[in-house]
């Protein structure tokens, strides 16, 4: 992506998530300036680390003794609970030269667990302010440390190319100088030879895909963005099968929900389902119910129709694992289900 749509893919990010951006591109390509025109643009102060020239101390605050207990001052940078929304831009994140300073910041750059504060040792940063990181590629051309796949799996990656056309509108508004704007349109291979591919260790995990449904659920971001940030969270081979997977309306399994609740209107889809993609339908089933146990009488129904349309394997399958869930069981096993469920129950007992 581009500088002007790493801005609008960080402002949906910063303002409706506690997940943290990290900004990834080669040198001069204006990643501190997009994410400072960004905070301007939403009305947020901005609050610049440079993580090369500091050290623990520097992050952590300064140790003071009172009485028989230890604290730690609050650093200058550190934003009061009181202050103006703010955006803590940790610079060079992979810049820092000890290994003990990287280790101090991996806990502040960690979106804070759900109810709870984002936290740098003793110091709790109050919910309203928030935390973009920047880094340049550790691709053998900068002298950086290499990030472990456990800090890369705690940030949103975002890679950040030259793209000629961005940098002009961006020259115009700031009035550069019109000899340069000029040469550059007819050389535009000159504003900035690309630099080696931007890797990263970014691989699907449980809590990548969390990140992927918090962005879901709370962001809405341009079409052709949407892959690329995913990308950025779970690797680009998981996210483009997981684009390809939305878009394939047909292919997709019914949701727990709708087969619990709009059985009328689904009834028909779920016949005619694969076996493979009726059980993903039966795992989100599972996992539903196992969440959540209380059905109401209609849900109850429902369920049992559900049942009733699946091959004989599968049902038992099914039905097996449904009874491992008290509440659920106790609805299956009454007399008016008997001929959807009494051979599945037969079975498992001679089994058992």
């Amino acid at each position: 992506m581009n500088i002007e749509q790493m801005k609008i893919v960080i402002k949906e990010i910063i303002t409706k998530t506690d997940l943290t951006p990290c900004v990834v591109g080669h040198r001069g390509v204006g990643k501190s300036a997009g994410i400072i025109q960004a905070c301007r643009e939403i009305g947020r102060k901005y609050v610049p680390l440079r993580l090369g020239q500091m050290e623990v101390g520097d992050l952590v605050g300064i140790p003071f003794r009172e009485g028989a207990l230890m604290h730690w001052s609050r650093p200058s940078w550190w934003p009061g609970d009181d202050e103006l929304p703010t955006v803590v831009h940790c610079d060079e994140l992979n810049r820092a030269q000890q290994e003990d300073t990287l280790q101090a910041i991996f806990q502040f750059v960690e979106p804070p667990a759900e109810g709870m504060f984002r936290s740098l040792h003793t110091h709790h940063l109050s919910r309203h302010h928030k935390v973009i990181v920047s880094i340049n590629p550790p691709d053998g051309t900068y002298q950086v440390a290499t990030l472990d796949r456990a800090l890369v799996d705690r940030m949103v990656m975002l890679f950040v190319e030259t793209d000629y056309n961005c940098w002009a509108r961006y020259a115009t508004e700031r009035e550069l100088s019109g000899d340069v704007r000029q040469f550059l349109a007819g050389n535009s291979g000159l504003l900035a030879k690309p630099g080696a591919a931007m890797e990263m260790q970014v691989e699907p995990t449980e809590r990548g895909w969390e990140m992927v449904s918090i962005l879901r659920k709370s962001c809405r971001f341009p079409g052709d963005l949407e892959m690329e940030v995913y990308a950025g969270i779970i690797g680009k081979e998981a996210a483009i099968t997981f684009m390809r997977w939305l878009a394939d309306q047909k292919g997709r399994p019914l949701a727990a929900g709708q087969i619990l609740n709009d059985w009328a209107l689904v009834a028909g889809h779920a016949e005619q389902q694969r076996d493979d993609v009726q059980a993903a339908s039966m795992n989100d089933l599972v996992a539903t119910l196992q969440a959540s146990p209380t059905l109401n009488n209609d849900q109850e129904a429902n369920l049992v129709a559900y049942i009733a349309i699946l091959p004989r394997d599968l049902r038992f399958g099914f039905i097996k694992s449904l009874l491992k869930i008290p509440e659920v069981a106790l609805g299956l096993t009454q007399d008016k289900y008997d001929s959807v469920v009494f051979d599945a129950i037969q079975t498992i007992s001679r089994e058992a």
